[in-house]
């Protein structure tokens, strides 16, 4: 389920659920919250933190899912340099 939420500077954001984000990422659920996770061996503090929907509901910005990706590929590039 994809929730669009319209902000102040008239830009449609769109909010993307786990589901989506694993989709889009390529990752696991536990991968997801590993990389929130600060005090794990895999958190990365590029990885997009999750919006706040409402009781136990979390959802992740489109955009700042895709920037994150752009950066894993920019990353993974310099590599291969």
């Amino acid at each position: 389920m994809t929730i669009e939420v319209k902000v102040n500077d008239n830009a449609k954001k769109q909010i993307l659920r786990l589901p989506e984000v694993k989709s889009k990422s390529g990752l696991s659920s536990s991968s997801i919250y590993a990389k929130m996770d600060p005090k794990g061996p895999s958190h990365d503090p590029f990885f997009p933190k999750p919006v706040q929907l409402g009781g136990r509901a979390v959802g992740w910005i489109e955009s700042e899912i895709d920037a994150w990706i752009d950066l894993c590929i920019e990353r993974s590039r310099k590599d291969c340099e």
